[in-house]
């Protein structure tokens, strides 16, 4: 619910509006700068990992929403690089996907180019704009969550 009142219909133009610019966003998902030691499926896959722990083949898959078959494939490359490998769970039941020392190295390497090209461009726009990004991006993405729970 918004605080501001009532909610107001939004027109088709403002919806288009709000749908390009979700798109020029995404492409931010897919960046990737030069100088990057990693393919973008490769970054993708340690930055769950390192940022998450050691993770299921399923829980890749679901916190990535990738099918199956596709994680199957990158987690076979990433192998294949020396960038991850497989050790037992807790329960002994499957095994878990984690960065290697290299897998690591490069995944550390690579979020530094990126963290220094978002930090210039959010430099350039300034805190306050930055806050009001945050706060209005965290508002939607709350709202989006509890409408599609309905």
């Amino acid at each position: 619910m918004s605080t501001d009142g009532p909610a107001e219909p939004l027109d088709d133009a403002l919806l288009r509006a709000f749908g390009d610019e979700l798109v020029r966003l995404n492409r931010r998902r897919v960046f990737n700068p030069d100088g990057a030691l990693l393919e973008l499926s490769a970054f993708r896959l340690l930055w769950y990992v390192v940022e998450h722990g050691p993770r299921s083949m399923r829980e890749i898959e679901d916190g990535l929403q990738l099918e199956q078959s596709t994680v199957s494939r990158q987690v076979n490359a990433a192998l294949r690089h020396g960038l991850i490998r497989r050790t037992p769970s807790a329960d002994q039941h499957h095994r878990l996907i984690e960065a290697t020392e290299e897998g690591r190295r490069s995944y550390e390497h690579d979020s530094g180019l990126r963290a220094l090209a978002y930090r210039t461009a959010l430099t350039e726009l300034g805190a306050r704009h930055v806050e009001e990004l945050v706060t209005s991006l965290r508002a939607f993405n709350d709202v989006f969550d509890r409408t599609q729970e309905r």
